[in-house]
């Protein structure tokens, strides 16, 4: 779940025990070995005195006895069998010994290191392609011979004895691995609006990345998505459960993930995006160039807007500004607004519902907002009231000059500048009345009252939805 490893196939060519690498320091080791009535001892040697070269393990069979060991490695040279030293046997001599030395057998071994690979070179030179146990091809004089102590057979050839198991392995081994705690996932080409065909990419918090990963066929590539998305997903949720451990109520976390922010430069024709990183927490929304790695990393935002003085918008796809699927705005009053994108539907719909979810936090929180505002000439404050509505007073006293709730409000409409016309009606008469203000923070005024209704919409307030219907 919380790790995402990019593997390649590598072939190995088995040389010596898988166990253990080879001893660094040419200590003499006792390791005993149980013939095995299928493959005998499990090794060849090569060498002898009539060579001037000592006893060498220059083969170990896969499974087999001398491999289940973990102790025993090509290089190996046998200077003991049973106690009986054969340093000094011609290389016959050694594997009849060998060959007769019982079912429990205790060589005494010391490894040389720079026979290693010349041994190994001759490993792959005497594969064979033949499944017989005896060949007639004799090694050269001055390579030595190569003997296979298994069950009674001696090849003084490149034979492959019975069950030998040194053909090359496949192995899966890692490329890099890359942690999906808060990753960022993406099918378009870094920076642009330009889709991956078949292709996506990860790149984790560390900085580690997968590079591009082309897949066959959409269907898998669809698959992967879904999977790596989804563990991102929880992981990042569990993160943020983590985080609002030490948040109050009204103060915590509602959603975090990556967007796309795009960015118009001048100097160019098109519209680059750079990666963004999303958070909603409290009365607040943020944006950060990278995720805050833990509690004091919130304060470090590089954008902050208050969510009640925030437009949030789906743009319609007959309206985006280039390639890029799944858009919305942000909108601050006093600020330029932020295009944004994220990679999926699910993901937009995510971000819409917390948003929905962080409006009625924010505006429970905030309870109340007045804006200076003038009525028929006369200097007044406009209310935006979670449980009252909207109500206007006048003068210093605060004279409540009207008041209706927000289920009542019919429509609204402005000039763009700082004129404002409310249309509320009335319960009893059923008759539409027309409130005209002017605010010179028109757009903070607009971006406020939305929230409140929104939040109203959003929390499924009774009060609210029960005088919708009588109305």
């Amino acid at each position: 779940m919380e790790l995402l490893t990019l593997q390649k196939l590598e072939i190995v060519t088995p040389t010596s025990s898988q166990h253990n690498g080879p001893p660094m320091e040419s200590k003499e080791r006792m390791v005993q070995i149980t013939r095995q009535k299928q493959g005998g001892l499990g090794l060849s040697i090569k060498g002898g005195a009539e060579h001037k070269l000592p006893i060498l393990i220059s083969r170990i069979y896969k499974d087999q006895a001398a491999d289940i060991t973990g102790q025993l490695f090509v290089g190996d040279a046998i200077i003991k069998v049973n106690g009986e030293y054969i340093t000094a046997c011609p290389h016959d001599d050694a594997v009849n010994i060998l060959r007769n030395a019982g079912d429990i057998v205790v060589l005494t071994v010391k490894h040389y290191r720079a026979a290693t690979p010349f041994l190994q070179k001759q490993l792959t030179k005497d594969t064979p392609d033949s499944d017989n146990d005896v060949t007639c091809a004799e090694l050269k004089a001055d390579e030595g011979y190569k003997s296979s102590v298994n069950s009674g057979t001696i090849s003084r050839s490149c034979s492959r004895p019975m069950s030998i198991c040194s053909e090359p392995e496949k192995r899966w081994t890692d490329v890099v691995a890359v942690p999906l705690m808060m990753a960022y996932v993406t099918r378009y080409i870094y920076g642009t609006d330009k889709l991956r065909p078949n292709a996506f990419e990860v790149r984790g918090l560390n900085g580690v990345t997968t590079g591009v990963i082309h897949c066959d066929e959409l269907a898998i590539l669809s698959q992967w998505l879904k999977l790596i998305t989804d563990n991102v997903v929880g992981l990042t949720h569990l993160q943020m459960k983590l985080y609002n451990r030490n948040f109050a109520v009204g103060e915590r976390i509602e959603y975090m993930g990556w967007v796309n922010e795009g960015v118009i430069n001048n100097n160019i024709s098109w519209q680059s995006y750079k990666p963004r990183f999303l958070l909603l927490k409290g009365t607040e929304v943020m944006l950060f160039e990278t995720p805050p790695l833990n509690v004091a990393g919130i304060s470090k935002a590089l954008v902050v807007y208050k969510v009640y003085q925030t437009m949030f918008r789906i743009v319609k796809e007959s309206e985006t500004v280039d390639s890029r699927q799944h858009c919305f705005l942000l909108q601050s009053s006093g600020h330029e607004p932020r295009y944004l994108s994220v990679e999926t539907r699910q993901e937009l719909l995510r971000i819409e519902n917390s948003w929905n979810a962080a409006i009625v936090t924010s505006v429970i929180k905030l309870g109340r907002k007045t804006f200076a505002v003038s009525h028929h000439g006369k200097s007044g404050g406009l209310t935006l009231d979670w449980q009252a509505g909207f109500s206007l007073t006048e003068g210093a006293d605060a004279t409540m000059v009207w008041q209706y709730k927000f289920s009542q409000l019919r429509g609204s409409s402005d000039d763009g500048k700082s004129k404002l016309k409310l249309h509320f009606q009335d319960n009893e008469t059923r008759a539409i009345e027309t409130k005209e203000l002017e605010c010179q923070v028109l757009q903070s005024l607009l971006f406020c009252m939305h929230a409140f209704l929104t939040a109203k919409v959003a929390s499924v307030d009774p009060a609210f939805l029960s005088s919708i219907q009588q109305t």
